[in-house]
């Protein structure tokens, strides 16, 4: 029934299986990806014809996560997949980034690829196990890919690069890196580092471009055996039409491109555009379509040729010179942290907020419920371009480019032990021309600092361009929009003064070498450098004291036995301390208890409460306490937190006390002095030792109290007692013998003690 097609590779410590002609045998291409555990199932279709008017490329990437693939029931009302969570949408962006410069220009065929897990093993990440499938999938399509890619996890630990390192083993190193690439060329960088040298961040790439190609091998020989034949791909010649347009606007185009301010740029590059739109005018539509593809791609050459000919960029600068910078902190009076971070004609507000435990982000997974204390959130609004168009929810570039700068700055964040808040980083970019995740960076970066947050370095982020023709190639510093758009790479790298924490690829070509990488690198070095210099004018480190606005969390640490005491019965005592003192707490179950409030006071009177419950009184200490509850012989008065113990009525006062209720009553504030702790933990205190009102205590003028008896050594009342035999009198039971008469017993005088008369008493002796 299936002809089944299989290959398989040691790769890595574990087989990765690549398996197709069994599942979804009606999509263009199928394959059932396992590596471990981890199995991601790809299909790929493609529209077999052109939409009418279409010139854009519509490749549309979906990968999703199955929660049954780990086990686990979905959480939330609907207990279903929904809306696509932060980590798929990333992972849709890391398989299209590196596929989509892989389709010929010109081919407009709408095409899906969609990736689902269906195993998951808790150690091997499924975003590699999907770029492979879809990879995989798009060759055996017959759909013109001019693949395959492979793909690769990097981490580095103790100077040796790791493949496909598991989670934890990705945590305890410096390096989470993904790498894309064909056979000859790297094409798509994704990663996360502690501060790496420029040497160990490309090695990691080479080492990952070497291990993709062992996978590039297996999808060919699978294509060998199961690869539909290729599409047949119609390739006009448009060189007589281009070469009209150049005649027609060409000059236009050069002298737009030679005006540095971008609105007058643009509006000149538009009225050439519109030069060309009426010369065409009476053509069908797809003519028209035609001619403004080939009036951007005169732009692109007139740009390209001045580059790398003349050395000269579109506002004028030196290949690898940075725009001119400016960095305000402290500008919004009412947020924790605020930075207003401009570089050329990109511009970025970014605020910090800092918040408590509460605050933490809830991920729910397939490696289960997991909580986030450090978030980024980007906005990137339409009039940030000068545009009309869409305003609400992130987009997927908004999201990558917002975990973009989160991976670039948390390397540096504090540990929880030190700085136990959540953070929250806003970025809203409100002018953009070029790069504004790396202003991101370094606007998040300031906000951080200006509200305190102690951060190792500072962090900064700039963007690299590419310029390539043949074996012609020239590396731009802080590129803009339109270089952006016209080049052939955009390459983000962020870091501190001692290495990359952050570096991101794209590739709109067949990839780049070694060598071009290297210079890229090398060259953002520099340009991080001066970046961080003006930094550094507007506040070089974070400030030593939070924002009066910010919450205060004071963090210690009790004795796991003690959690139960603090919690109480039903959460009640922690309840309770919340509501008396209007402090946040929460309690962990290592005993790590995190008071929060921006009211120090609140702070402290939680603190003393918790304090009070999980200390031991001392005996001769002196406490301030609370009248709970009045006896007739005493009262009860709370004196450490949960602790009661009893002042007697004798312990009141110097002076003999009727009734407790004439010296104190319920709820007054009293101090007491510890005067005893027996063995069951019963505490007995003194208010008559100490001064009421100043709490010193005073000298005890009574006599000291002879000390009773135990219990144990008093006669008949306990220890020892000899055993009583039968019939003796001392016992209710058994042969107690006949009576005898009353009358039997003799005088009184004759049953003294000895029968001496000296000790009979006074009134019954003889005168």
């Amino acid at each position: 029934m299936f002809d089944t097609k299989t290959v398989s590779l040691e790769w890595g410590g574990k087989t990765l299986t690549l398996e197709t002609g069994r599942i979804a045998r009606q999509a263009d291409g199928a394959v059932l990806a396992t590596y471990g555990e981890t199995v991601v199932l790809c299909a790929v279709t493609a529209a077999k014809s052109v939409k009418e008017g279409q010139d854009f490329f519509p490749l549309t990437v979906h990968y999703q996560e199955k929660f049954s693939a780990a086990g686990r029931i979905p959480g939330g009302f609907f207990k279903r997949e929904r809306g696509a969570t932060e980590k798929e949408t990333l992972t849709s962006r890391l398989i299209d980034r590196p596929i989509r410069p892989l389709f010929p220009e010109g081919f407009y065929n709408e095409i899906n690829v969609i990736a689902q897990v269906m195993s998951y093993d808790g150690e091997t990440e499924a975003d590699i196990v999907a770029m492979i499938a879809a990879s995989a999938a798009l060759t055996l399509s017959g759909v013109p890919f001019m693949g395959p890619i492979g793909a690769a996890r990097v981490g580095f630990k103790d100077g040796e690069y790791q493949l496909n390192p598991s989670m934890g083993e990705v945590a305890e190193g410096r390096l989470d890196l993904v790498v894309a690439a064909t056979q000859d060329a790297v094409m798509m960088v994704e990663s996360e580092a502690k501060e790496l040298t420029e040497e160990e961040m490309l090695g990691a790439v080479m080492f990952a471009h070497e291990e993709s190609k062992k996978v590039i091998g297996a999808i060919i020989k699978l294509a060998e055996q199961a690869a539909k034949d290729p599409w047949d791909l119609d390739v006009t010649d448009n060189s007589a039409m281009k070469a009209e347009i150049k005649k027609l606007v060409g000059d236009d185009i050069a002298a737009a491109y030679k005006l540095t301010d971008k609105s007058a740029r643009s509006n000149a590059l538009n009225e050439a555009r519109a030069k060309v739109k009426a010369h065409y005018a009476d053509a069908d539509g797809q003519t028209s379509i035609t001619a403004n593809k080939l009036t951007k791609k005169i732009e692109a050459d007139i740009v390209r040729t001045a580059i790398l000919k003349d050395g000269a960029r579109i506002d004028g600068r030196k290949l690898d010179q940075v725009r001119a910078i400016e960095a305000t902190v402290g500008f919004l009076p009412r947020t924790h942290g605020s930075a207003l971070f401009t570089r050329g004609e990109t511009q970025a507000i970014c605020t910090t907020t800092l918040g408590t435990k509460d605050s933490e982000q809830m991920i729910d997974g397939l490696n289960g419920l997991s909580y986030e204390s450090f978030m980024l959130h980007y906005n990137f609004p339409p009039y940030s371009v000068g545009e009309v168009g869409r305003f609400g929810a992130p987009g997927r570039r908004e999201v990558g480019h917002g975990k973009l700068a989160w991976r670039a700055l948390r390397p540096m964040l504090p540990s929880k032990e030190d700085f136990p808040y959540t953070i929250r980083i806003l970025s809203d970019i409100t002018e953009s021309n070029g790069s504004s995740s790396m202003a991101t960076v370094c606007g998040g970066c300031l906000a951080m600092m200006d509200a305190g947050v102690p951060i190792a370095r500072p962090v900064s982020g700039i963007a690299m361009g590419l310029i390539l023709e043949g074996k012609d190639f020239a590396v731009l510093s802080d590129i803009l929009g339109d270089e952006d758009h016209l080049g052939d790479m955009d390459f983000k790298v962020a870091g501190t003064e001692a290495g990359i924490t952050s570096l991101q690829m794209d590739i709109k070509i067949a990839g780049i070498t070694k060598e071009i990488m290297g210079k890229a690198l090398e060259q953002a070095k520099a340009g991080r450098a001066h970046i961080l210099g003006e930094m550094t004018k507007a506040l070089g480190s974070a400030r030593t004291e939070l924002s009066a606005h910010a919450p205060r969390i004071e963090t210690m640490q009790i004795d796991k036995s003690k959690i139960r005491d603090v919690i109480g019965t039903g959460g009640k005592v922690i309840r309770e301390i919340v509501a008396e003192t209007g402090a946040k707490v929460d309690i962990d179950d290592e005993g790590v208890i995190k008071i929060s409030s921006s009211d120090l006071t609140q702070i402290e009177a939680a603190k003393k409460w918790i304090q009070g419950i999980v200390e031991e009184p001392e005996v001769g200490k002196v406490y301030n306490g609370k009248v709970v509850n009045i006896v007739d012989f005493g009262a009860f008065v709370n004196f450490m937190g949960g602790k009661d113990g009893l002042v007697h009525v004798s312990e009141m006062k110097n002076e003999r006390v009727e009734k407790p209720t004439d010296v104190v009553a319920e709820g007054q504030e009293v101090k007491v002095k510890v005067l005893e702790i027996d063995n069951r933990g019963k505490v007995r205190l003194s208010m008559r030792v100490v001064d009421q009102e100043t709490g010193e205590e005073l000298e005890d003028t009574r006599p000291p109290r002879e000390p009773r008896e135990p219990r144990g050594d008093r006669g008949d009342r306990g220890g020892d007692r000899r055993p009583r035999r039968d019939g003796d009198r001392g016992g209710r039971g058994g042969d107690r013998g006949p009576r005898r008469d009353r009358d039997d017993r003799g005088p009184r005088s004759d049953r003294n003690e000895g029968g001496d008369p000296d000790h009979l008493p006074a009134f019954l002796k003889d005168d």
